[in-house]
């Protein structure tokens, strides 16, 4: 974390607040502001994430790098940020390169550079869930003191994000994120499939056809595609997976 910084004041974010035009716009100030204020001798990308239930998701960037980041996780549906968000827990990737669970994840960002993750949720009401995403290029470059400043950083911005919630109202996603929403209710089509296939639960559907993405390289809307046009095409669990 930068030396001699300290969290912005509530003032000062209700100041951006009223200053923003609109939410994307206060979203942008807040990343801006977190990766300035937590990034140290290495260079930190940060990204906020907001999925609200009365609308779309609002995700803001720092830089292009940490937007597209962002990007192709909502292209799989899944990744560590979009996790640290629909559960509301910290996930912390210490060495992209060398976890396993997110193997898939480092191929898709290969090109980036990126070495450690660490995704971290914003509390938040209302039915809506957020999450700040922190990146850096160097591996291990987030010690527990780096994970314990980002996460009162978050909590930090709590009030005034939820605030912001009931000022603006939902905006629709950017066009380059209006495909990625509108394959969901394929994706949901091909889940209920698998699980009928299957006689399983949603979540070893979901995890089936996320297996099924990986392990091909394609996107998860492809993949759905697919089951809904050929039955013969549904993914089955094996070896005694958990139903």
């Amino acid at each position: 974390m930068a030396e001699n910084d300290a969290l912005p004041t509530a003032e000062q974010l209700q100041d951006l607040l009223l200053e923003s035009p609109g939410f994307t716009e206060f979203l942008l100030e807040l990343t801006a502001i977190s990766a300035s204020l937590l990034g140290g001798k290495n260079p930190m990308l940060c990204a906020i994430t907001v999925e609200r239930e009365t609308g779309p998701a609002t995700v803001a960037s720092s830089s292009d790098a940490a937007r597209s980041l962002d990007e192709r996780q909502y292209v799989f549906d899944d990744g560590p940020c979009l996790t640290a968000l629909r559960q509301q827990q910290t996930v912390l990737i210490p060495d992209l390169q060398a976890d396993a669970r997110w193997n898939w994840y480092a191929e898709a960002i290969s090109d980036e550079g990126i070495r450690t993750v660490l995704a971290v949720p914003i509390p938040s009401d209302n039915g809506s869930r957020s999450a700040l995403n922190c990146y850096s290029t160097e591996a291990s470059a987030f010690d527990p003191g780096t994970v314990a400043a980002v996460q009162e950083h978050a909590a930090s911005l709590s009030r005034i994000l939820r605030l912001a919630m009931r000022v603006h109202a939902a905006e629709p996603y950017p066009e380059h994120l209006r495909s990625a929403l509108r394959s969901r209710a394929i994706v949901d089509s091909a889940v209920s499939l698998i699980m009928v296939h299957n006689r399983c639960s949603r979540d070893a559907a979901v995890e089936l056809l996320h297996m099924a993405s990986r392990g091909s390289n394609r996107r998860l809307h492809d993949i759905a595609q697919d089951i809904l046009q050929n039955a013969s095409d549904i993914p089955a669990i094996t070896g005694g997976a958990d139903k």
